[in-house]
């Protein structure tokens, strides 16, 4: 069969109204071509069309190794940390270049993590020009591409997380996601990805056009300069502030998509791979709670608890403070809460999954009174509730004494056991469910809340089991009270009652 692929060249007006004015094309760059949006007109099924239509290159083997290298990033990821070495056997290390290429590390990290990746990448607040010259030359001085061609990246792999068109994803391997897609050509070309509002900013096209200049003054220049100058130090502010701090910049930034990708909890979403651990946090200079990150891309913040660690959070809190930043955009509380309660629920639910539960009523045999009473004459039988109780492994065990079992064998003993002799707690309630043999015909004490344990009161349910147990406790209705299907859902009961109250 032929695949059919819908045309958007012209879009629907509910689209024209969201899509970003176009501009006359400019001759900066090729990557400033054009400021059409690339993925107006891909179709709604482009991940899996691209997937079945496209083939990816072949498999690196040790005959085609050499030939697949992207030899220009090894170069620059080699560089720094030969440089590194040969610093550490040759140069020593001055406490204030030390001290200083820590700071330099935050200046130009921060490049990445609160420009490239939160205020390009994602949009999640505005920056005044001073701020964004800023953060574009510390970027720079990170040496990982100008923005427009990380922010590209960046979002695809937001956008195809987890699948073949995601740049560097971490279902490839640690490895490949850390800095693998870097040094090998890529397989398959990165799925699409809109940058076309990035085109429109002068600051990017000003990194972009000078860029080759930034990175030799912002990464080793600088540095150098600041350092020589400062106290004197012109080789260790070229070895440790500039390519031992390079290195460093590199590997905290690659960890963002690969340690946090395989560290963690997921305690906003599992659907994909992506973690929060702090010790991710401490080396991504705050970029480490990803799983909220995926979760919530727009927020300007990664860590939502004052306690946690993201001092990029703190970075764009001062800035605003200052003047320099403004319309932060956090994700409304309502709606995180929300993910965090559903994977709470999961969790409970693959507890609850793990536990043995109480036979449902309709797995019960119906008993008669004079069966009931025939059959408590062979063994100690109770009933409680509706439902028929078989202690005999509970009569030496019973805290009151076994004659307070022994005198209820063959009785109703419901009310002694709500209260009536003593108000039995829930893990009382909860063993004694689990004794359950019978139904008894026409008891109606098994229709009420009473019989519900209550580890099961809010027993969780998804929204398939809800609706059959509704439909089913209705059914049972019909079928003389007798029957009441029990799954596990309160709610289930109290539609009942109220059928009955009607």
């Amino acid at each position: 069969m032929t695949d059919i692929r819908p045309s958007r060249k012209t879009p629907p007006p509910e689209i024209i109204a969201i899509t970003p004015p176009l501009t006359p094309p400019s001759k900066t760059s090729d990557l400033f071509e054009d400021n059409i949006p690339v993925d107006i007109d891909i179709p709604d099924n482009y991940v899996d069309y691209t997937l079945r239509n496209t083939k990816p290159l072949p498999p690196v083997t040790w005959q085609n190794f050499w030939t697949e290298l992207n030899w220009l990033n090894v170069t620059i990821l080699s560089i720094t940390p030969i440089l590194t070495i040969w610093g550490l056997f040759t140069v020593s290390v001055q406490y204030k270049t030390f001290f200083f290429a820590i700071l330099y590390y935050f200046f130009t990290g921060l490049g990445i993590t609160a420009g490239y990746h939160r205020l390009w990448s994602h949009r999640s607040y505005n920056a005044s020009k001073p701020l964004q010259y800023f953060l574009a030359a510390a970027g720079a001085g990170a040496v990982q591409g100008s923005i427009k061609w990380w922010c590209r990246g960046h979002r695809a792999h937001h956008r195809y997380t987890d699948t073949d068109l995601d740049p560097y994803g971490a279902h490839h391997g640690l490895f490949w996601s850390h800095m693998g897609w870097m040094i090998v050509k890529p397989r398959r070309k990165p799925g699409v990805a809109d940058v076309s509002d990035l085109s429109k900013n002068s600051v990017i096209r000003w990194q972009h056009k000078y860029y080759l200049q930034l990175i030799l003054i912002m990464a080793l220049g600088l540095p150098t300069l600041i350092a020589g100058l400062g106290w004197g130090d012109w080789k260790g502010g070229f070895f440790y502030a500039g390519a031992t701090r390079l290195m460093f910049v590199h590997h905290s930034t690659f960890c963002v998509n690969s340690l946090a990708h395989y560290l963690g909890e997921t305690p906003f979403d599992d659907k994909h791979t992506p973690r929060d651990h702090f010790i991710t946090a401490l080396v991504t200079i705050g970029e480490g709670y990803h799983n909220f990150h995926h979760q919530f891309p727009m927020d300007y913040r990664n860590a939502i608890r004052w306690y946690q660690y993201d001092p990029t959070k703190w970075f764009i809190t001062v800035c605003q403070k200052l003047g320099l930043a403004s319309h932060l955009k956090a994700f409304p509380d309502n709606e995180v809460k929300k993910g965090q309660l559903t994977m709470e629920l999961k969790k409970l639910r693959q507890t609850q999954d793990d536990l043995r539960w109480p036979s449902d009523s309709n797995d019960l045999p119906v008993i008669s009174w004079e069966s009931f009473q025939e059959q408590s004459t062979k063994r100690p039988l109770v009933l409680i509730s509706g439902f028929i109780h078989d202690v005999s492994s509970f009569m030496d065990e019973h805290p009151g004494g076994r004659h307070l079992l022994a005198k209820n064998i063959g009785k109703d003993a419901t009310t002694a056991f709500f209260g009536g002799v003593y108000d039995h707690s829930n893990a009382a309630h909860n063993l004694l469910a689990m004794m359950r043999v019978g139904v008894l015909h026409g008891g109606a004490e098994h229709a009420s809340e009473k019989a519900i344990p209550p580890s099961q009161k809010l027993r969780i349910v998804r929204a398939t089991e809800f609706a059959s147990t509704c439909s089913s406790s209705a059914m049972s209705e019909t079928e003389g009270d007798n029957l009441l299907n029990y799954a596990g859902a309160a709610a289930g009961e109290s539609k009942l009652k109220e059928r009955r109250s009607n």
